[in-house]
């Protein structure tokens, strides 16, 4: 009987010594804070690194206990990415609950080869600017738009994107770069045009040099590009498929009036088609035009596949996209 009283004692006095120590550790790390410090949470960001970086911080006292707070409070799925004002003033539940509420800035993607209406409607979805405000903004500026993961405020207005998105391609497209293009005997535009094109033609970095390679070889040998990406750009949105890139053209669609018509027009279209990333433009600089192919084909998996000549090329078509 004594040994159980014992054990019933000893149970009672580490359960009120592991409630002292959890009530200290989710207490405020910081009681006398009168400032707030910017938080960043990544996109995709697991909670344990997010614990890491709010105990180096020293918003917490301690990042295991606020990932107990979080699974108690089950609400680790409702925390969200962006930045938030944080002080250390808060205790580890209230600190938890903040990080489900709105926040002061958001993360907005923007993938690569979106022409301007496209990226302008992504906007739209996530911070509800006007539209027609920011494509007028972008009017001339497509190429110049670059993808990429932006964190940006809540109320941003449509001249701060246009401007980030423009000042982010300058610091990202190098000079190294750009001096790489003109020794292709192009002009920058004249390679960022290019790069466009390979953007919508190819998915994998080796593709998209090889895709550039061809079209630079036709370039400069006065062939016509023959890209269907140029046909889908000057068809505009189709409304059957909700979509400015119509999947399937037909030789109707090949025969549109316009000078982004690369079956019917020799050399570059006069402006971009959409807005590249880094690795088609970078893919305009390393290409060959002393390839050996001529002619390539995506299939229905979006693998690209290369042909010397007109037969083999005819060969692949009836192989793969018939």
């Amino acid at each position: 009987m004594k040994k159980l009283i014992f054990l019933i004692i000893i149970t009672l006095v580490l359960s009120v010594f592991g409630y002292g120590v959890y009530s200290y550790l989710v207490a405020p790390a910081d009681p006398q804070s009168t400032t707030a410090k910017r938080f960043v949470i990544n996109r995709g960001e697991s909670l344990a690194s997010i614990a890491k970086r709010l105990e180096a911080e020293k918003l917490i006292k301690n990042r295991l206990a606020f990932i107990l707070v979080v699974k108690q409070l089950s609400i680790e799925d409702k925390i969200q990415a962006g930045s938030f004002n944080l002080s250390a003033s808060a205790s580890a539940f209230d600190l938890a609950k903040s990080l489900t509420k709105g926040t002061n800035d958001v993360w907005v993607t923007v993938v690569e080869g979106l022409r301007s209406e496209e990226i302008a409607d992504i906007f739209v979805k996530n911070l509800g600017i006007d539209k027609t405000e920011f494509l007028s903004l972008a009017k001339g500026k497509e190429g110049y738009l670059f993808p990429d993961t932006y964190l940006v405020p809540k109320l941003s207005s449509e001249a701060l994107l246009v401007n980030l998105m423009t000042k982010t391609f300058d610091q990202k497209v190098t000079a190294d770069i750009k001096s790489k293009i003109e020794a292709q005997g192009l002009s920058f535009y004249q390679g960022l045009i290019l790069a466009s094109l390979v953007e919508r033609e190819a998915k994998s970095y080796n593709d998209k040099v090889e895709v550039a390679s061809v079209l630079l070889k036709r370039l400069k040998n006065d062939w016509p590009l023959q890209v269907d990406a140029t046909v889908q750009y000057a068809l505009g949105y189709n409304e059957s498929e909700k979509t400015y890139w119509k999947k399937d053209l037909t030789r109707q669609d090949l025969q549109i009036d316009s000078p982004y018509n690369t079956y019917k027009n020799k050399g570059l279209p006069p402006t971009p088609i959409c807005n590249p990333g880094l690795d088609a433009i970078k893919a305009v600089s390393e290409a060959d035009d002393s390839t050996p192919y001529w002619y390539y084909l995506a299939d229905k998996t979006g693998k690209t596949h290369f042909s010397k000549t007109l037969e083999e090329h005819n060969q692949k078509i009836n192989l793969y996209l018939r």
